[in-house]
């Protein structure tokens, strides 16, 4: 576990980095909350505010903006699961940089609402790929023990770009409308996201290759040094650790290489269905837990509980902020703690939570309690509280981790596929239903919950501690697992040990500078 293990610096700031592009994924997604809140982008596009005759229009045009930016992400999905194995995860990650800089460059430039959609189509399309490609390269770059801490980093930086966001469209707010620039309010937030894929691609000459996927192309010798280059440690001047775990890695890459890949292979097969439906359930559970709702339109939502000016703003920024007190506390206890414990305290909470908002909305929704009101918004930020410190980051660890090495694009594909595809429902459906039926909204967030609550405690393996390699026997695919460390006894790692330095010595003289370290301890 985290506090137990010394982490290769390389290692580390490698995962911070590729996790960089997923601050625009998340910002991409965000901004339109504090879009909404610009009263020049009404002006400018000629769209009717809140309590003015055809807002209900305006609502419809908001519900598109987000349902065309989950179409195209659901398109971005299923695009890298071809690409990730074709051309490297690598040549994927820097192809959804270059997507996602055109989606936000049109967003911002938009003269009219066909261009901003299609702007929204493309972002989508580019973001969906750092989504689903990040979380894969950092659980294949990282050790079983780190494994938890690094792909948490996507939730950080996830956390970063919902910040910024929410920071950008409050500080913008304040432009006056009479300004000749006063479009600036709402484009320059949108042009901000393209600055952290072209900070990726820029740098991304740095990046090596996954070395599971280069072991998949046949390039074993250069798959091996990065290994070592990336798990090397001072006290292991040997990379003893790094010869391990490629024999691991290359004796379970050996015996899928005899299996047969069809066509849907991720549902020929009782264990590659029950990992499919995992994904399915986890994202979509997630989804309808309510967090796009309340994170894309929290402006909304503070607006009808009574809150008006740039205070639905500020509170949209503040809440947001408060993600990455949690998913940083994520990374240093999630490999300690556990997914699944973790999936079920998180999701209780937001249920619990969402269940008082519903409540509340009920009672003083439309009404001049004060009190009442403040209570609803309360438990807005409860529930950020449940989701940021336990769900989050958890969601992309557990989706990337759970398919084997050969189906892992596919399958994350698939989940990632699932939540922006239910993302439709709540997201298209959620500013016209707070107009209309109001709390009662909240209901259709409650209800699939519990459920999920339910698949989680019965359906949902714990992973914490297993190599990627060997996560398949808790699916029921024990008899495709060749490695196995997690249940192995002390005579068994000795005997692995040995077998990686007569198998892995040829290019290990342990000769060179050592790399820094980051030691990190939690007491």
């Amino acid at each position: 576990m985290l506090h137990k293990v010394v982490v290769n610096a390389y290692n580390f700031w490698l995962v911070v980095f590729v996790a960089i592009g997923t601050i625009a994924s998340a910002y991409g997604l965000a901004i339109i909350g504090s879009t909404v809140g610009q009263p020049n982008f009404y002006t400018y596009f000629k769209l009717p505010a809140q309590g003015q005759p055809g807002y209900a229009h305006t609502t419809n045009m908001i519900g598109a903006l987000n349902g065309i930016n989950s179409a195209g992400a659901i398109v971005g999905c299923l695009a890298q699961a071809w690409t990730a194995d074709y051309f490297g995860r690598k040549r994927t990650m820097q192809g959804g940089c270059v997507v996602l800089i055109i989606g936000g460059a049109l967003c911002s430039g938009a003269v009219n609402m066909g261009m901003f959609l299609a702007g929204r189509f493309v972002a989508g399309v580019g973001a969906a790929i750092l989504a689903c490609i990040v979380p894969i390269y950092q659980s294949e770059v990282s050790t079983a023990e780190t494994r938890g801490a690094m792909v948490c980093v996507t939730g950080i930086m996830y956390a970063v770009g919902y910040t910024l966001a929410g920071w950008l469209g409050f500080a913008c707010f304040y432009m006056k409308a009479s300004s000749p620039y006063s479009a600036f309010a709402w484009r320059f937030p949108l042009a901000f996201q393209v600055t952290f894929p072209l900070i990726v691609l820029a740098g991304s000459s740095l990046i090596p290759f996954s070395p599971r996927w280069l072991l998949q192309k046949g390039r074993r010798d250069e798959a091996f040094e990065i290994v070592k280059r990336l798990h090397k440690t001072p006290d292991d001047p040997n990379d003893t650790r790094a010869k391990q775990e490629f024999l691991l890695i290359e004796k379970q890459f050996e015996h899928d290489r005899s299996m047969k890949v069809r066509p849907f292979e991720l549902f020929r097969t009782a264990p590659n269905r029950r990992r499919a439906f995992t994904a399915v359930m986890l994202m979509a559970g997630d989804q309808f837990l309510g967090i796009y709702v309340i994170a894309n339109y929290g402006v909304l939502i503070y607006s009808y509980l009574g809150l008006s000016g740039g205070i639905p703003l500020l509170l949209n920024a503040c809440w947001t902020t408060f993600t990455l007190v949690g998913n940083t506390w994520t990374a240093f206890y999630l490999d300690r703690i556990g997914r699944r414990t973790c999936l079920l305290i998180g999701s209780i909470g937001c249920t619990v939570s969402a269940i008082f908002l519903c409540a509340l909305s009920a009672k003083y929704l439309g009404t001049e309690d004060m009190p009442g009101l403040r209570a609803a918004v309360f438990f807005t930020f409860f529930y950020i509280f449940w989701w940021c410190f336990f769900m989050d980051a958890t969601q992309y660890v557990y989706v990337a981790e759970i398919f084997p090495n050969h189906l892992r694009s596919q399958g994350v594909a698939i989940g990632l596929s699932t939540f922006y595809l239910t993302s439709e429902v709540t997201l298209v459906a959620a500013p016209v239903a707070l107009n209309t039926i109001q709390w009662k909204f909240y209901l259709v967030l409650i209800v699939p919950s519990v459920f999920y609550i339910v698949a989680i405690y019965f359906l949902f393996p714990e992973t914490k501690g297993r190599t990627l390699e060997e996560i398949g026997a808790l699916f029921g695919d024990a008899e495709n697992v060749v490695s196995h460390w997690y249940d192995a006894t002390e005579e068994e790692r000795e005997k692995i040990a040995r077998e990686a330095l007569c198998d892995g010595g040829e290019n290990s003289n342990g000769e060179g500078a050592k790399p820094v370290t980051v030691h990190v301890e939690l007491s």
